[in-house]
């Protein structure tokens, strides 16, 4: 058997324990969700049917569920979320453009994750610290007037 079969076999093996824990609680999907994605790091449509399958709910619920709510993703992410602010005040004083560098730097677009998984980028719409406008966050660090990308690739070498 191939290492990363085991490991699949292994993974989903501990998803059924959670379930089989969880299931019996009220409204238990929302937990059992949470707990699956940080099992497999997200909620590709396999472990949703999977989760269907075990709590004998249609695919369609679980989906539904995943799709609603924003702290689930359907696609791999990165160790870190480097979250950039597109608030008016962002916006107006250069998310655009900092979105741009940090694309460039990174290879990728918003929405999405490096091949290495360590960064996924995504927006949001205010973080609170509209006197650093342009501001990105990772985790609890939030960084800003960002200026130029040798900034970026300085900052963004902490984490690697």
């Amino acid at each position: 058997m191939a290492p990363e079969t085991s490991l699949n076999n292994q993974l989903y093996a501990r998803l059924k324990e959670v379930i089989a824990e969880k299931k019996a609680l009220r409204n238990p999907l929302i937990e059992i969700l949470r707990t699956a994605q940080e099992i497999f790091g997200y909620l590709p449509i396999e472990v949703q049917e999977f989760i269907a399958n075990e709590m004998d709910i249609p695919a369609s619920k679980i989906y539904g569920v995943v799709t609603f709510y924003n702290f689930f993703s359907m696609k791999p992410r990165g160790k870190y979320t480097l979250n950039v602010c597109t608030g008016t005040a962002c916006f107006v004083k250069g998310a655009p453009r900092l979105i741009q560098m940090i694309s460039e730097h990174l290879g990728i677009g918003m929405g999405e994750t490096t091949p290495d998984r360590l960064f996924t980028m995504s927006a949001v719409r205010c973080v609170g610290a509209c006197s650093l406008a342009p501001v990105f966050v990772i985790g609890e660090d939030t960084f800003g007037r960002i200026e130029n990308k040798d900034k970026i690739a300085e900052i963004l070498a902490r984490y690697k």
